[in-house]
């Protein structure tokens, strides 16, 4: 009879710990969403102050804000797919109405051959609006498949690769490159991915898999860490060199980079099932997590070897991006630890030293992120596409938290 009481008891007591972090989580989400919700509706009140659409990506060294140039600008898709992420979020059709219309004034940039970021533009905007949009379905997937046509005419099949800047003009120009390929290039596999599944046509997806085979090959060190920049011959498919572009050295590991191949191989292991690309994700995981320059709120420094640690700035886009592919990796690989540590990003994210107070930050969500120290642009600044992964991180971390009290 004692046993059968401190068993209920044990039971009760197990329910009443469940519910109270279950509490906890939803005045977290409830929160930042609202937070969210109040902050860009005061920029969108900025915003219609206009009669012409204008996309927020950062705010000027002089204090005004700055808009994205919506003809090539690589961040243009990232506004309409934080709108996008409102409306699943919030459920007011406002947003929905919002999100149309910046994702449709991208529509042009479909025929856009000249750089590999139509794969964000378009994925943030139209595919975020296919799955998350009521009616656009059919409307916007061939928009989809034709930015895969246009992604795929960057393709060199002698390098195995998507080309990820040309090299005629501009400082890339100055750089002896001939076919250079950066690790940000993993994220618009998932435009290709999807114009497969949208189309039935497998070239899209078989570009996508060998330009991640050869990321995977040609693009890590030893220890989980990447490269930014591989240069290929595109004759030959021979690697030129290996070096960076927006990190502080060659041999260094920027912080955003490391993001965006997480990500990448997550979202690539959810289209393939292969296990080397879940295999890398996981042991990029460990370098991030065990780097001895990685600050106790999980919200690196820009370059994990910057030289002048800890007096260097932090990339709050790099953690955000991070959070959101831990969200995925948790759910394909059943490990507690990957949702922890992303719960414990956004904590750090949605902290008064990260999430800017209502009505300041030109009505971005965070603060803190870096564009380029190498180019001397957008430090310390709110930028768009940090949003963007925090909402989609809000979403994600929503969806889970559903998914594990049903």
């Amino acid at each position: 009879m004692k046993n059968t009481i401190w068993i209920s008891f044990g039971i009760s007591l197990l329910t009443i710990v469940a519910c109270k972090t279950a509490n906890l989580a939803n005045d977290f989400l409830t929160d930042n969403i609202e937070y969210a919700s109040t902050q860009y509706e005061r920029q969108m009140e900025e915003l219609e102050k206009s009669d012409k659409i204008r996309i927020p990506r950062t705010v000027k060294p002089n204090g005004e804000i700055q808009y994205a140039p919506i003809g090539w600008d690589w961040t243009a898709g990232f506004y309409a797919g934080s709108l996008w992420y409102l409306y699943d979020l919030t459920g007011n059709e406002y947003w929905q109405s919002q999100a149309k219309k910046y994702t449709e004034i991208l529509e042009k940039m479909q025929y856009n051959t000249q750089h590999h970021d139509i794969g964000f533009i378009i994925g943030c905007s139209y595919l975020n609006g296919i799955r998350m949009g009521r009616g656009e379905k059919e409307k916007y997937k061939s928009v989809v498949t034709q930015t895969a046509k246009s992604l795929s005419t960057r393709f060199r099949p002698a390098a195995g690769v998507i080309q990820s800047w040309n090299t005629e003009k501009g400082w890339q120009s100055q750089r002896g490159w001939k076919c250079p390929v950066i690790i940000d290039n993993m994220m618009n596999l998932e435009i290709m991915f999807e114009a497969t599944r949208l189309s039935g046509d497998s070239t899209f997806y078989n570009i996508a898999i060998s330009h991640a085979n050869q990321t995977l090959k040609n693009h890590f060190r030893n220890d989980g860490s990447s490269f930014h920049v591989v240069d290929y011959d595109p004759e030959t498919g021979e690697i030129r060199t290996r070096c960076t572009a927006q990190g502080y050295a060659d041999e260094s590991a920027w912080a955003r980079g490391q993001a965006w191949a997480i990500y990448g191989y997550t979202m690539c292991y959810r289209y393939t099932h292969d296990p080397e690309y879940l295999k890398m994700a996981e042991k990029i995981y460990e370098f991030i997590f065990t780097h001895p320059n990685m600050p106790e709120d999980l919200v690196p420094f820009w370059d994990y070897d910057a030289v002048n640690i800890p007096n260097e700035p932090r990339d709050v886009s790099a953690a955000a991006i991070t959070a959101s592919a831990l969200y995925e990796l948790s759910t394909v690989t059943q490990k507690k630890s990957y949702k922890e540590t992303a719960d414990l990003i956004m904590v750090s994210l949605a902290s008064p030293g990260y999430r800017a107070k209502l009505r300041e930050n030109h009505c971005f969500l965070l603060m803190h992120s870096v564009g380029s120290i190498p180019h001397g642009s957008e430090i310390d600044v709110p930028l768009n596409y940090a949003d963007y992964y925090f909402l989609e991180s809000l979403k994600r971390k929503r969806d889970l938290d559903n998914k594990q009290r049903h």
